[in-house]
């Protein structure tokens, strides 16, 4: 400012210079409109914040399937629609030192396995909970995701949103838990959110309407209505298990290697008909339900969680009936038979307990580039015990008995975290049982582009003879040159070798050079115990065949982790 013209006080020239500077170009128009009305001796109204300056938004995501990326995304396009800024981010791009300038944080976050954060969210969740530093300036609102028929039920989200309050943070709105079927919860969320922030005091931005989306984002996740074309049992006569390859056709199918699809189970015709038997409703009749109305024999067939009900289900069912039962799960039927409910009106209350039945995942073990308008699944049946007797699993069953020409319906859930590389880089595959389905996925599209990058494939069952997935194939695929090493571990086997891991420990010596030049290591089947022994083998290695120490080899692990270059897809 020139001195010489300077008619201020010094310090009317400091708190002018601090106003000036640290405005933006819009707040200086309004400030000039103002004096400019002061100066032609307009009559002005009470000074308010404009409406062109809300509060900053920061929209954080931590995900294992996606979920939690797709609902963050379209919450941000949705705040930028209402002027307000925004910043999006995946937690593990996310600057860890951003965290005590946020000014409103939202955290939208799932919960993994035994209540563990995912991947991508691990260094977050651990600054948090391991520095010393407070976030009193913080205003935030955590979304956790999860699924109520586990038992540490959206733990993580639990954790983040106790640890930002125990550091400072002063919450908008109070945490909310989803369950799977969360689109509507999760926009009431953000709905508030957006509220809140909009009310705080000298926000111009208060009173303006908010749009809801839900019906937009149901719109954006494509159903495809397909037909079974061949669904053939994998494991041979005599194996003591049952797995199936289906193949499904769907014009139009766009997914890439490494995607999943949903699919949402059908009940049994035949407890159905139990059902409506034990309680003399109306199969005809039609209710509300969250997509329209309908028949009650469609809600019980296609809509509605009937089998393997969670405790919280049937305390509901309790209260309805009012009578004591023990914690325990049970399907509905039995419910019915051991508690009955006096009428078909009772009956109605415990339709409206009932949760939607949730969309089982299966990772895809087809390429688009290959089987163009198709995708195909590896299924193994799922058999489980409950109070002594053993059960088989509500989706396996329904899709082991589909038959050429039956109708199915399903969505792709995509799958970032697990993609291939540039043609040219080396993969390393390490997967066992149904975890097959996306190295078929996989070793179909590398074929089809002509990927020059070399190809190991670690692959394990229980029985050579009768459990060897797709053995025909996978042979055909050395042989040609497309794999350029098989290795492969039966548990009922002769030799040591009985597990992938103890393959991956004989062979420490190449298979650590690969990684050293570059391979990519993907690891897909069950969590426990095999992605977890696989991950002990790899430690193991990195720090032998290093010739360093324990320490080195997890920092070394965790670099691989961070750039990519380590990639799982486990259940």
């Amino acid at each position: 400012m020139n001195q010489a013209n300077n008619m201020l006080a010094g310090h009317k020239q400091e708190i002018l210079t601090e106003l000036v500077t640290g405005s933006s170009k819009e707040e200086l128009l309004w400030i000039n409109g103002f004096i400019a009305g002061l100066l032609n001796g307009k009559e002005l109204p009470e000074i308010a914040v404009p409406a062109a300056f809300p509060s900053r938004l920061t929209l954080v995501y931590g995900t294992e399937t996606g979920n939690s990326k797709r609902i963050a995304t379209e919450f941000a396009a949705k705040a930028k629609k209402k002027q307000f800024p925004v910043k999006l981010a995946s937690l593990d791009q996310y600057r860890l030192t951003d965290l005590s300038k946020e000014e409103n944080l939202c955290v939208v976050i799932s919960t993994q396995g035994d209540g563990e954060p995912p991947i991508a969210a691990q260094k977050f969740y651990d600054h948090i909970h391991h520095n010393g530093f407070r976030l009193d300036n913080v205003k935030f609102s955590v979304l956790a995701l999860g699924d109520s028929s586990y038992p540490m039920f959206c733990k993580t989200g639990e954790d983040v949103d106790a640890q930002l309050q125990k550091l400072g943070g002063k919450r908008l709105v109070p945490i909310r838990k989803c369950d799977v079927d969360f689109e509507a919860d999760a926009n009431d969320w953000f709905e508030e959110v957006l509220k809140t922030v909009q009310n705080r005091p000298g926000n111009l931005q208060a009173g303006l309407p908010v749009t809801k989306v839900l019906a937009e984002t149901k719109a954006n996740k494509k159903i495809y209505h397909a037909n079974i074309l061949s669904n053939n049992q994998l494991t041979d006569r005599g194996s003591s298990q049952k797995i199936w390859h289906m193949e499904i056709q769907a014009a139009g199918v766009d997914y890439e290697p490494g995607d999943s699809v949903g699919i949402v189970p059908e009940n049994p015709l035949s407890m159905v008909n139990e059902i409506i038997r034990l309680t003399g409703i109306d199969p005809g009749k039609k209710l509300d339900f969250k997509d329209g109305e309908h028949t009650v024999q469609v809600l019980l067939h296609k809509k509605l969680a009937i089998t393997h009900l969670h405790e919280r289900v049937i305390k509901k069912y309790a209260g309805i009936v009012q009578q004591e039962i023990p914690e325990l799960k049970a399907d509905l039927k039995s419910l019915l038979e051991l508690y009955p409910v006096k009428n078909a009106a009772m009956f109605e209350e415990v339709i409206q307990a009932l949760p939607p039945q949730s969309p089982r995942i299966y990772t895809l073990a087809s390429s688009v580039s290959v089987n163009r308008d198709e995708v195909h699944l590896t299924v193994e049946e799922d058999r489980f015990m409950v109070n002594g007797l053993r059960h088989t699993g509500l989706c396996s069953a329904y899709l082991s008995a589909l038959q050429a020409d039956d109708t199915i319906s399903f969505f792709v859930q995509k799958n970032k975290r697990f993609r291939l590389p540039a043609k040219e880089q080396d993969i390393i595959m390490i997967g066992a049982g149904t975890g097959i389905a996306a190295f078929r996925s996989f070793l179909m599209e590398r074929d089809a582009i002509g990927a020059g990058g070399r190809n190991w494939l670690f692959f394990g069952e229980k029985n050579f003879t009768t459990d060897f997935l797709y053995q025909t194939e996978i042979q055909d695929w050395f042989q040609t040159g497309l794999l350029t090493r098989v290795s492969l571990a039966f548990s009922a086997g002769i030799t040591q070798e009985k597990y992938v891991q103890n393959k991956m420990l004989a062979q420490a010596k190449e298979l650590y050079e690969w990684i050293k030049n570059g391979a990519f290591i993907y690891v897909c089947g069950q969590k426990a115990p095999m992605s977890i022994e696989v991950e002990k083998a790899l430690l193991k290695i990195f720090e032998t065949e290093a010739g360093t120490n324990a320490e080195a080899a997890l920092q070394f692990f965790n670099q691989l982790k961070e750039t990519g270059r380590y990639s799982k897809d486990v259940y």
